[in-house]
């Protein structure tokens, strides 16, 4: 009877599991982005600004050096989880007039649930 009960407990717990914000898968998913984008200690603006530590940050005003749109500049939210969430998913949905090319975004739910685990991984201030 007891293996019964752990094996229904075992199969409940597996969805929650899977389900769970995975960095290192993050970290694939942040591939797309690395053409553009750098994260970590010594990362710097490329093509796009800087990702370190963007989390909580202002957008269009993140970046030291970065020029961005003034779409951007004046967008007038913080990068908190849900606008970094959208951004992932559609920049220009988001904040139209901005000059981020990347219109593919990211369309998968648990992709961008992992590349935002991932990228507030980095962030060790």
């Amino acid at each position: 009877m007891l293996k019964w009960v752990m094996a229904a407990a075992m199969l409940v717990a597996v969805p929650v599991a899977a389900s769970a914000q995975d960095v290192e898968a993050g970290k694939g998913v942040f591939k797309k982005c690395a053409a553009c984008h750098q994260i970590g200690a010594d990362a710097k603006n490329g093509l796009g600004p800087s990702l370190q530590c963007v989390a909580g940050s202002k957008a269009g005003h993140h970046a030291e050096g970065f020029a961005y749109s003034d779409a951007l500049k004046n967008a007038g939210f913080n990068w908190d989880d849900e606008h970094l969430l959208k951004w992932m998913e559609k920049d220009d949905a988001l904040v139209k007039g901005n000059k981020m090319i990347f219109p593919a975004g990211v369309k998968n739910e648990e992709d961008r649930t992992n590349l935002l685990a991932y990228i507030k991984s980095e962030c060790k201030q």
